[in-house]
Formats: structure tokens, C-alpha cells, sequence
């Protein structure tokens, strides 16, 4: 999914290429994530080199399912996405020395302990959402802009 937002459109060949697997597993795996909605078929080609796009520009989970498989496969999805943050996040922790100093204090870095009803996390997670989107629509990267990942993590401690 990210690759997919990260890349634009691809085949499941050059994304098993990008992601060191089989292109019958990237096939598969886009078929799948196509019967829930999360990729299409973006037109032309046909097969293994039929390109697929995201059909949204953030990961979301639902947060409740009534079905435990379905249950248990979001969680297994919430797993491989905190991993792939985290691996993000050590990679720029290692390179940060090397990043303009302007970069360096524009990144976020820490945590805050809240006490908080269900209610006002829920207004808090919408709050966030709504400033984020204001950014999120850009079609052209302004001058001197790179790409950034934003991790929002909020949960009972």
C-alpha cells in the first residue's frame, strides 16, 4: 500500500522487484487488498503487468470488526505497519546527523502523556486529521518540500 502511494502506479512484476518478492505473491496479495477496496487496477496491461494504484492516501484499519478473522487479519496488518514505521523511523534517526540543521528541527521527536476520555481522544484523532488534510491534496511538491511520513500514535497506556 505505501509503495503504491510512494511510487504511483505498478505492475505486481516491479513491485516484487521494489520489495525483493515473487511476482506471484505481489499478484496475489493485490487481488486481495483490491477485493477490500485499499488498491485498484489503475488501466492498461494485462496480468502480472496490469498496474495497480491505492485508492487512498493513508493506511486506516477499522478499529472494531464483528468478524474474528477479519479481526485478527487487522491486527496482523497493525503489526506489519508498526514495524514498517519503525524501521522508517531508525533509518532517519540514523541519517538525522547528516540532514540539513533546517530539517533536523522541523522533525518531531517525543511523546506527551494525556489524560483523556474516549471521547476527547476521538476529537483529538479528528482535530489532527482535519489540519493534516489541509496538506494532503497538493498535486505538485512546493519548492524546497520532500516527502514526509507522519506516524499519529494515540492509546491507552
Amino acid at each position: 500500500m505505501s509503495l503504491l502511494r510512494d511510487q504511483g502506479p505498478l505492475t505486481a512484476t516491479r513491485a516484487a522487484e521494489l520489495l525483493g518478492e515473487s511476482s506471484g505473491t505481489c499478484s496475489f496479495h493485490l487481488r486481495q487488498l483490491a477485493k477490500y477496496g485499499i488498491v485498484e487496477e489503475a488501466g492498461g496491461g494485462t496480468g502480472r503487468e496490469k498496474p495497480w494504484r491505492a485508492t487512498r492516501s493513508m493506511t486506516d484499519v477499522p478499529a472494531v470488526l464483528d468478524d474474528p478473522d477479519a479481526a485478527e487479519a487487522a491486527g496482523q496488518v497493525r503489526a506489519a505497519l508498526a514495524e514498517l514505521y519503525f524501521d522508517k523511523l531508525t533509518h532517519w534517526l540514523r541519517r538525522r546527523p547528516d540532514e540539513p540543521a533546517e530539517w533536523q528541527e522541523a522533525a518531531s521527536f517525543g511523546d506527551r502523556h494525556l489524560y483523556l476520555t474516549a471521547t476527547e481522544l476521538a476529537q483529538l484523532k479528528r482535530d489532527i486529521a482535519d489540519l493534516i488534510a489541509t496538506y494532503e491534496h497538493r498535486r505538485f511538491p512546493p519548492p524546497g518540500s520532500r516527502e514526509v511520513t507522519y506516524i499519529q500514535l494515540a492509546f491507552p497506556s
